[in-house]
């Protein structure tokens, strides 16, 4: 149990990283969002590609993918780049994972998989009240153009969330949906003329979330996943923009309002009263 927390805690770790090196390389116009995107798949397919390959000596890995996982990856991750061209690194999680736990809701809902408790339901309410607030007209609202994007991007990884609660070899799935993935960001990448010139710092933060928060986290998240529950994985997100906006203030230098305090509060409450035995 203790260690399946601490797994857990990291990868939300890695999940908050995410946010902070994609904003980190787009607010500074460090490379453009469809070259990240593509570059921190394609990074991210390599290095697990070779990983599974060594450790298992043959290429059976490829076939522990699925069309679902890969799509719902790819376009996460399109999405995810381009809707940090405008958010902030703690905003932009804040939407982001709301979003993921009300799809996971839904799914835990209609699949009937597992009963949800007068308790849970009443967190989760407190959780999604704080994200009402943060996207109330007048407020600190994001741009409604780049938050559906964000929000597009969040309903994907719900959905390739689910789909590795089902996975048998986590490594192998992860590193074949990154690979199944990749070469659709790599076209977006082609055909859309780019904007921002390429920089060795941009590269560099893209295959740092590739291969590090991205390509190790998202192993490590498939590898959790089964053991939890459905709800279970949606509420422990949603504490991830709380550590992408600690690291967007010590990193970018990005403000605190008085309501994300407000909405993170209500968000963590509704979270702690949720997973409350």
């Amino acid at each position: 149990m203790i260690q399946r927390g601490l797994l857990t805690v990291l990868t939300l770790i890695a999940f908050a990283g995410n946010s902070i090196l994609n904003r980190m390389a787009l607010a500074e116009a460090l490379i453009s969002p469809e070259a990240f995107a593509a570059i921190r798949l394609t990074s991210g397919a390599l290095a697990l590609g070779l990983m599974v390959s060594l450790h298992q000596g043959n290429t059976r890995w490829l076939g522990k993918g699925s069309i679902i996982g890969a799509t719902a990856l790819g376009v996460y991750a399109i999405g995810f780049s381009f809707g940090y061209l405008r958010i902030d690194a703690g905003l932009g999680a804040l939407l982001l994972f709301g979003v993921v736990q009300i799809t996971m809701f839904a799914a835990a809902l209609i699949q009937r998989q597992e009963t949800i408790s007068s308790a849970r339901w009443f967190g989760t309410a407190v959780a999604f009240g704080g994200l009402v607030l943060l996207l109330l007209p007048g407020t600190v609202a994001p741009s409604p153009v780049f938050a559906a994007m964000m929000v597009v991007s969040a309903i994907a990884w719900g959905v390739y969330s689910l789909v590795g609660k089902n996975a048998t070899d986590p490594l192998a799935s992860t590193a074949a949906n990154f690979l199944c993935a990749a070469p659709a960001a790599l076209l977006v990448w082609a055909f859309i003329p780019p904007t921002t010139a390429l920089t060795p710092q941009g590269v560099g933060l893209a295959l740092l979330s590739g291969i590090v928060t991205s390509g190790m986290g998202y192993a490590l998240w498939y590898a959790i996943l089964p053991q939890l529950r459905t709800t279970t994985a949606a509420l422990t997100q949603v504490t991830v923009p709380i550590i992408a906006a600690l690291g967007g203030i010590l990193l970018l230098g990005e403000g605190l309002t008085i309501t994300f305090i407000a909405s993170a509060a209500l968000v963590l409450v509704g979270v702690a009263v949720s997973l409350r035995r």
